[in-house]
């Protein structure tokens, strides 16, 4: 499946007609096919936005780790987390990475859940916690286990894959 780049023109090489708009489109099969200086900000621990519609109607913000693989986007949420049912209710995404020393530099992703999986289930579970223990260590630079597990209850966590529709880019480092 093709995903739809849209990629913004901006003024990090100086002023241009039509500035700030779409200024060409592509396509990828994959997030690995993305320009190398927008991969980096998937690559690299940058910290993602994910918005999710909430119950009442308006966008639920919030700061997660990000983890892809070929053209699905992974998402690991806690299980007793609210925004586990806002997905399950309206399950399409967009997240946002922003370069942490260029906000003009940044890519943007809309998806939708095709999948989900719990830490409980018994055949794919081990793969759940995998995954968090791999952002983990992306993310804090520690090795496993994934080391922010509620102390006050049994945290389970639950991996949401998530098929990319479209892409926009914006900015240079």
């Amino acid at each position: 499946m093709a995903i739809a780049v849209a990629k913004f023109l901006d003024v990090a090489s100086g002023l241009q007609p039509n500035q700030f708009s779409v200024g060409g489109h592509d396509s990828v099969t994959s997030l690995n096919d993305i320009d190398p200086i927008y991969k980096r900000l998937l690559d690299e621990p940058v910290t993602a936005v994910l918005a999710v519609m909430g119950k009442d109607g308006r966008p639920n913000l919030t700061p997660m780790w990000f983890d892809y693989d070929g053209s699905t986007v992974l998402l690991n949420v806690a299980s007793h987390r609210k925004k586990i049912e806002w997905i399950r209710a309206f399950p399409k995404l967009t997240f946002l990475l922003m370069n942490p020393t260029n906000p003009y530099h940044w890519m943007s992703i809309k998806c939708k859940v095709v999948r989900e999986i719990s830490e409980d289930d018994p055949k794919e579970g081990a793969r759940v916690t995998k995954q968090v223990d791999k952002i983990w260590t992306k993310y804090t630079q520690q090795p496993p286990p994934y080391g922010l597990r509620d102390p006050s209850r049994n945290e389970r966590r639950v991996l949401f894959e998530c098929a990319v529709e479209k892409v926009a880019t914006f900015g240079k480092p």
